[in-house]
């Protein structure tokens, strides 16, 4: 599987990263990038559950291809989901079923350093994501 332009630039700059912090700084610098959510989004119908942190998904279906937002008032969560959102971006419904998330954060050099918790709630993130597109 190909991955999106936007998957690849978060390989290069992950990889560009020596260590754990130069990486959580990066990750940081990606969460700032999110578009943010308006109040009437993070609503409690948008919050994704099983998350310790809340974490607000908006998803919108544009000419059949569907675009995720997301959003959390944590700042490593929100450069997690910075980087998921990179990585799902124009993926159809059977590729993101696919997709190893686990394998994706080690590519990035990110996987030891997220807590169970974390880890629960980023899946949580990605099987909301696979619902959301099966109900759509």
């Amino acid at each position: 599987m190909t991955l999106p332009a936007s998957a690849q630039d978060a390989l290069d700059a992950f990889a560009s990263c020596p260590g754990w912090e130069q990486r959580a700084r990066l990750l940081m610098q990606w969460g700032e990038r999110l578009a943010p959510l308006s109040e009437a989004e993070r609503s409690e119908a948008n919050l994704v559950q099983g998350c310790a942190s809340p974490v607000w998904l908006v998803a919108d279906l544009h000419e059949s291809r569907w675009n995720f937002r997301a959003a959390s008032d944590a700042r490593l969560i929100r450069g997690l989901l910075a980087v998921l959102l990179a990585r799902i971006d124009g993926l159809s419904q059977a590729e993101l079923a696919r997709l190893d998330l686990p394998d994706w954060f080690n590519q990035l050099g990110l996987s030891r350093q997220l807590s169970p918790s974390r880890s629960n709630g980023l899946n949580a993130v990605l099987q909301r994501m696979r619902e959301v597109v099966v109900e759509g």
